[in-house]
């Protein structure tokens, strides 16, 4: 869920349990209870979104009073009674908050971003607001990819090679747009592949943020070199190759930083450039950051789906650690279905085909998949299923493991471990990590860690008496914020 800060002449409260609503989940698992509203939504034509965490925050009280569309669900499952009978607040209680009638996403992650890696979102208000990138809400408008390709187009032949866009390297004057066009050699096909390289160094050291806006002009000159046109065929393919991977590139860039009707769109660029040309690696790729992608935007069933696709195009590639880290893909969307008896089947499978190791059938891009991931993929898992003390020893591993040119990752990892440990009732240890992840905000820029450390501040709140907390709440509170 997103939202915006508000100012309040109220001075910040902490939450109040909801114990009404903890009472109706009764013997119930929050996984459990929340595929219960759900097929409650579906009995009314209302498609809610709701998980394992969007229960944990309702009854930690940081929803005081649902949207409209949960509402219409909760009040359908207990007729006769109210929001307040319910243990909510009243809605005129709430109302200065930017209420909107409109569903939201819970908070997800990987990724949560939430497990994003559901970080999808900004600091969440005690009503429910709108995600303003969320790609499903149906007033959105999404290009297809030919429109898109023309929009990228606009200006004429610039080449990859003539771009630097700062550290990426890749446009050394705002004229290079306007220059002729001339064919496309191998001397543009790899600086478009040490483009491609380049942005992903960076997003593993520093993250997301600082990159998404300056990664636009590579892109553009990237479709212009295929508009252009190449004489050899190497080279051509070497092009679309390249042009597929920036387009998923930047798509991460936008996924990564909460712009995901932005992501949507380069993703579903990269998977026209790779149909076209019969390219099962690259579309493969691009399926796996859909997946990726709609778990995150709380459609889970989708992300399922896309991750069945990526591994059906991805057999011949002949790479176990990319059939290994689909399967996480597939894994996370099962979870966020609350179906643990499918999660638990694509977790064994991600980790079989892990334990075959490395190959020469291994995609580049695939540098940052460890097993410090798989450990930190399946703790988005049990995070999502609600299963904090299994998601915090993951994600402890996961941090552990991490290679240090990974900052962004550790970082992730260790947000994930602040968060399960105080969902889980260690609020002290979860203070402990959170003062490692401000530590490594100092050099990393990811709206997806900040969502994260922000709903785990609103977690520990109630324990600012506990070793540690005070301590962090205040230095997170006074924490410089991305822009």
């Amino acid at each position: 869920m997103a939202s915006s800060t508000v100012t309040s002449s109220q001075p910040h409260r902490p939450p109040r349990p909801n114990l009404v609503f903890r009472r109706l989940r009764g013997q119930r698992s929050p996984a459990e209870f929340a595929a219960v509203i759900r097929r409650a939504g579906l009995e009314i034509g209302e498609q809610v979104s709701c998980d394992a965490r969007y229960i944990g925050r309702v009854e930690a009280g940081e929803i005081r009073c649902p949207n409209y569309a949960y509402e219409r669900v909760f009040l359908h499952m207990y007729p006769g009674r109210t929001l307040t009978d319910l243990g909510f607040a009243p809605r005129s209680s709430v109302r200065g908050r930017r209420a909107r009638d409109t569903e939201d996403a819970p908070l997800t992650r990987t990724a949560n971003p939430v497990n994003a890696t559901s970080e999808t979102s900004g600091a969440c208000e005690p009503y429910e607001t709108q995600n303003p990138y969320d790609p499903y809400h149906p007033h959105d408008t999404y290009e297809e990819s030919d429109v898109l390709r023309r929009a990228f187009m606009t200006g004429g032949g610039a080449t990859v090679a003539a771009a630097s866009l700062g550290p990426v390297g890749l446009s050394r004057d705002a004229s290079a747009a306007q220059r002729p066009v001339h064919r496309a050699g191998a001397s543009d096909a790899g600086a478009l592949e040490e483009a491609v390289r380049r942005i992903r160094l960076l997003d593993d050291r520093h993250g997301a943020d600082g990159l998404y806006r300056r990664a636009a002009a590579p892109l553009r000159a990237a479709y212009a070199l295929l508009d252009a046109g190449t004489t050899r065929q190497t080279t051509a393919d070497r092009l679309y190759s390249g042009a597929g991977e920036l387009a998923i590139s930047v798509g991460w860039l936008a996924h990564d930083s909460g712009r995901f009707d932005d992501a949507r769109s380069h993703y579903a660029e990269a998977l026209a450039t790779a149909r076209m040309t019969g390219d099962p690696g690259l579309e493969a790729h691009a399926f796996c950051n859909t997946a990726f992608l709609a778990r995150d935007a709380g459609r889970p069933r989708e992300a399922v789906r896309a991750a069945q696709a990526a591994q059906r195009v991805a057999r011949p590639v002949g790479s176990a650690r990319l059939m290994s880290l689909l399967a996480l893909r597939e894994a996370g969307g099962w979870a966020g279905l609350a179906d643990r008896v499918g999660c638990e089947q694509a977790l064994a499978r991600a980790q079989a085909f892990f334990e075959r190791g490395p190959s020469d059938a291994d995609p580049e891009w695939m540098s940052f998949y460890g097993e410090a991931e798989l450990e930190g993929l399946e703790a988005q898992c049990w995070s999502t299923l609600g299963d904090w003390p299994r998601a915090a020893r993951h994600a402890r591993r996961a941090a552990e493991l991490q290679d240090p040119h990974f900052t962004r990752n550790i970082a992730l990892y260790t947000a994930e471990l602040a968060d399960d440990l105080a969902r889980g009732g260690r609020p002290d240890e979860a203070a402990v990590a959170g003062m490692r992840v401000l530590d490594l905000l100092e050099e990393v820029q990811s709206s997806r860690v900040q969502t994260m450390l922000a709903a785990t501040a609103r977690v520990l709140l109630p324990h600012r008496r506990a070793s540690g907390v005070s301590a962090f709440l205040e230095r997170h509170a006074s924490a410089p914020r991305t822009a």
